[in-house]
């Protein structure tokens, strides 16, 4: 069981990332988007707390920057008919502390806007997690995304930088430093943002 990777960040891919290891070795590692804004820039180093999940035809790798959220993915998946894709969706839209929350309110309505989680899976989540609910830690401050809602806006703005001609690289730096001092403007505004400090650079 590999239950913990540190090495130099290669690459982004569709699901997450590859980190190479000192010895050379390549992993493919699925993550949530808390985990991707908190990556370094390519080339740097990382450290992730990792899950493996054995299948018939696959070794999947997870990670995650704490251990509490490794924990948390833990006890998602423990959850009959969530699979770690689902349970990756939900820790991509809130941080332990905050479904810690929904829990305790019993919010099935928001934990169902979740994609792929309907308001039927939603209760269930609850139900299954109401008695385990003071095992969910609270991690630290992801000051680079909104604190009460989905991560997505961090990544919607990423995407509008490059679809403007800016490389990944470029782009990610940019809009983590804006969420890092207006952690509730939305993607729209990030961007207009990064435009305007491009432009006073230029100038």
């Amino acid at each position: 069981m590999i239950a913990y990777l540190e090495g130099r960040l290669l690459d982004l891919t569709a699901k997450g990332c590859v980190l190479v290891t000192p010895g050379g070795v390549g992993y493919e590692v699925s993550l949530p988007s808390s985990a991707l804004v908190l990556l370094p820039q390519k080339g740097g180093e990382a450290h992730l707390y990792t899950h493996m999940v054995v299948r018939e035809d696959a070794l999947d790798l997870y990670g995650f920057i704490t251990s509490d959220e490794r924990d948390l993915f833990r006890l998602l998946i423990g959850i009959d008919k969530l699979g770690p894709k689902k349970a990756l969706g939900i820790l991509s839209h809130f941080r332990p502390e905050h479904l810690r929350e929904l829990v305790l309110r019993e919010d099935a309505d928001m934990l169902a806007t979740v994609p792929g989680i309907g308001p039927k899976s939603a209760r269930e989540i609850m139900w299954k997690l109401k008695d385990k609910v003071t095992g969910i830690k609270t991690g630290p401050t992801l000051a680079a995304t909104p604190q009460n809602a989905p991560q997505g806006e961090y990544f919607d703005a990423v995407a509008g930088m490059k679809a403007l001609g800016y490389t990944e690289d470029e782009a990610r730096p940019m809009i983590k430093e804006i969420f890092e001092a207006e952690p509730d403007i939305d993607a729209s505004s990030a961007i207009r943002v990064a435009l305007k400090k491009i432009a006073a650079a230029r100038s």
